[in-house]
Order: structure tokens, then sequence, then C-alpha cells
């Protein structure tokens, strides 16, 4: 908790144009090539963002992979982002595909959310409305709002058994992840 508070501080008190050599760019930087998992996610959100660096895709997806080899889920999503998109690496929907499940897998809401719009529209996976509904549900129950809207959509769309092995699916899910 203490470091996601550092991490959360740090962004929103450093402001865009710190130079690459400042105090806190270099305090970053220094624990992040020493393998911390946390300075590796900050750096590549500031490289995103162009906050205390130049906006650069490239070296972001560098620090974002370093952490989410990691383990870390927030960098794994991050990555599910960039290869959507094909910032700073080739466009790749199966592979933020692989980085999203990484991260769902930990039961992290956004990346379980952007699996149901995968598998809803057959975008890096085959397209599996069951699927789709079993991890909105599973990111819904989160609390993302996002995934509560496209569940009930999707529930309208799909037949009660659907619904029932979706929704079977999500308790398996729950219970065998301890979530």
């Amino acid at each position: 908790m203490k470091k996601t508070l550092l991490l959360v501080f740090a962004l929103a008190v450093m402001p865009i144009g710190v130079s690459a050599q400042s105090p806190i760019v270099e305090f970053w930087r220094a624990r992040a090539e020493k393998g911390d998992a946390l300075a590796q996610l900050n750096l590549g959100v500031m490289y995103e963002n162009g906050r205390g660096v130049p906006e650069d895709d490239a070296e972001a997806v560098r620090w974002f992979r370093l952490a989410a080899e990691q383990g870390n889920a927030f960098s794994q999503s991050n990555l599910g982002v960039k290869y959507l998109n094909g910032e700073g690496v080739p466009q790749d929907d199966a592979e933020a595909v692989r980085w999203w499940r990484l991260a769902a897998e930990q039961g992290y809401a956004n990346a379980q959310f952007m699996l149901g719009v995968m598998y809803r529209f057959g975008t890096g996976v085959p397209e599996d409305n069951v699927l789709s509904f079993m991890w909105w549900n599973l990111a819904a129950a989160q609390g993302n709002e996002n995934a509560q809207e496209n569940k009930n959509i999707a529930e309208q769309q799909m037949t009660r058994e659907q619904v029932a092995e979706a929704q079977r699916m999500s308790r398996e899910w729950l219970a065998e992840h301890g979530n």
C-alpha cells in the first residue's frame, strides 16, 4: 500500500516537462534498473504520458514489460493496450489478449473487461459470447461499470442456457482463484 501511494503521489506532483535528468526521474530510474517492478511501472507511465521524460511509447513498453514479467497486473494490462493499438510495438490482437489474460487471472478488473470485449467481437480470440459474459461478469462484480453495462446488453442477446453457463464458469473461476 505504501509503495502504491508513493507511486500515485509521485505522478500527481510531477510537473509535465521535468528534465529527464531531474532527481525525481533519476530516483525512479535507479530503482527500476535494480528490478523494482513498481518503479518500472512508474517509468512506463511517465514515458507513456510524457511526465518528466519525453513521451515515448517504445520506452514505455520496455518498462511495462519488465514489470509485467514480474507479474505486475497493471503493467500486463497496459501492455495489452499497447499491443491492441500498436503503440511502441507492432499491433497484435493475440498478444494483447495474452497480456490481458495474465492480468485478468490475477483478478484485475480492467483486463477482465477487455477480455470480455475481445471474446465478444472475436478479436485475437474466437468469438465466444459465453466467455465474453463470464469475463464481464467477473469485472462487473468488482465494480467495473462498463462491464456491467456490456453484460446487461449481452444477456439480452443470449439464451438462458448460455447465461447460466457463463455464470457457472464465473463461480468456478472465483472458487479456483480465491476471489
